[in-house]
């Protein structure tokens, strides 16, 4: 297995480069003739999150939305599947920042009761706790 790094599914969810998502289209064609999956790292999802705001200006529900359907994709084999889901799921009725909210999922998923913060608006989320100075 072969794993994606951030600027492939940027690439495929952009298309701002048409010879790199035509590259990309290509690959996931033959990943997907061949029967092999391509793996997700947790760390690339955070990434695209952070790509498709800073740089594209894509919105909360945009990205939520394209995060969404790269899991539906069968070629692709994502880290934490359901840490993903719980994610999106829980990043529909609030503003907090999905990147927040993605650290704050994956350490549930890994046994924390907590994420220790000075952030004081991601310690308003039930999974982060806020250190006063």
């Amino acid at each position: 297995m072969k794993a994606l790094d951030t600027n492939i599914l940027i690439r495929l969810l952009t298309k701002d480069d048409e010879l790199q998502a035509k590259r990309v289209y290509e690959v996931f064609q033959t990943a997907e003739s061949e029967h092999t999956r391509l793996f997700v790292p947790l760390l690339v999802v955070l990434e695209v999150i952070w790509v498709l705001e800073a740089v594209y200006d894509i919105g909360r529900f945009e990205i939520l939305d394209c995060i969404n359907d790269l899991l539906l994709m069968p070629v692709l084999k994502f880290e934490c599947r359901l840490t993903l889901q719980q994610f999106i799921d829980s990043a529909q009725g609030n503003k907090y920042d999905l990147s927040d909210l993605l650290i704050a999922h994956s350490a549930k998923t890994n046994g924390c009761q907590a994420v220790l913060t000075f952030d004081k608006k991601a310690s308003k989320f039930s999974l982060f706790e806020l250190i006063k100075l």
